[in-house]
């Protein structure tokens, strides 16, 4: 099965060369043909962006003022659009990092065509207060992408990013850049201003459990916003998180009839979880269930997996399953042994089972 790292491809290659000979006669095409396919193969993902960078410093003009032309025509012209454009970010983060008044704009002009997330962070750290600058003006900006960018561009922890130790220590910042955007129209902006609280909560969860708090009694997004950052936290039951987003940590919650099914599951097999709950009174519950994983050493730290939210009737059952898949994905190899899996209710783990995971080879025992 392909892989995300054959979408950067010597057709891709060929793709970018001609969009950007059309664009300059001064981009030395033939070169960067050469160039950028000369062991692309071999290369995984990451790699393979950053040999057709560095064959782009090669090939384009010397000038970065003309290598600016050249870029911004083949965009006019309609190229340089998705997988195409993540090397050309790298060509601008490296080759015109010492020049961030033509590479800022610039990368606001290509975060459209696919994402300037990740190139936007040499800026940061090297450019600091021009970098800031350009990103208060973006947070006004007519085009979703770019104000996007100002929120997913200073992630502290952006995944696949380089992580951004001021930002990390000291969040207050970034954290001003995103409360214009809290209340933006487009929920794909605010999507990414969740996810970077969420990040901020991982290093200063009291700095933003204060935020979620103060968004969520304010603006007609900011409830959703909140929720939707304060998801780590929720998912460690942390107690004022859950208030924020009225769950009570302490609400008695009675949990029966723990069953998996069955109860010995090869790898790449599931098994069907079914409990019952019941509350002496009207409840709400954040129902999640907890995989203590096998690793190769033994247990693993808890993986939390949501899997409702419910109002709970005074003292009536309330029976819930999930089938749960013990398949290896690419952030998580399955090993044999046994498994545990908790039921977990506004934070507190209220009971638990136990299953056995074998070799694929072994048929499965009824539960």
């Amino acid at each position: 099965m392909a892989g995300f790292k054959d979408e950067l491809s010597p057709e891709l290659v060929a793709r970018l060369a001609r969009e950007l000979a059309e664009a300059s006669p001064s981009f030395d095409r033939a070169a960067f043909e050469r160039l950028a396919v000369d062991g692309l193969d071999e290369l995984e993902l990451k790699a393979r962006i950053g040999l057709i960078a560095r064959a782009l410093a090669a090939s384009m003009p010397a000038s970065p003022e003309e290598a600016d032309r050249t870029i911004r025509a083949a965009l006019d012209g309609g190229g340089l659009h998705g997988w195409a454009s993540m090397p050309v970010d790298e060509y601008v983060a490296t080759a015109m990092l010492d020049r961030p008044d033509l590479a800022l704009p610039l990368l606001a002009a290509l975060t459209p065509r696919y994402t300037a997330e990740f190139a936007i962070r040499p800026f940061i750290e090297t450019h600091y207060e021009a970098t800031m600058a350009h990103l208060r003006a973006w947070t006004a900006d007519p085009d979703e992408h770019v104000r996007r960018l100002v929120s997913e561009g200073t992630r502290p922890r952006l995944p696949w990013g380089r992580r951004l130790a001021r930002f990390i220590a000291d969040p207050a910042p970034a954290l001003a850049l995103l409360e214009p955007l809290v209340e933006d129209d487009s929920a794909y902006v605010r999507r990414s201003v969740a996810n970077h609280l969420n990040d901020i909560g991982k290093d200063h969860p009291d700095l933003a459990l204060e935020t979620a708090a103060r968004w969520s009694g304010a603006g007609e997004h900011g409830a959703a916003v909140a929720r939707h950052g304060l998801r780590t936290l929720v998912k460690q039951g942390h107690p004022a998180a859950l208030a924020i987003l009225g769950f009570d940590h302490d609400a008695p919650v009675e949990l029966s009839d723990l069953v998996c099914s069955p109860a010995t599951v090869p790898i790449g097999g599931e098994t069907a979880i079914g409990f019952t709950l019941r509350a002496p009174e009207p409840t709400r519950a954040a129902i999640d269930y907890v995989v203590h994983y096998r690793g190769a050493r033994g247990p693993k730290a808890g993986k939390v997996f949501k899997l409702a939210v419910r109002d709970l009737p005074a003292g009536r059952p309330v029976e819930l399953s999930r089938r749960h898949a013990f398949a290896h994905v690419s952030i998580r190899r399955i090993h044999p042994g046994p498994h545990r899996i908790e039921i977990q209710v506004n934070g507190r783990v209220l009971g638990s089972a136990e299953i056995e995971v074998v070799d694929a080879e072994a048929p499965p025992a009824s539960a």
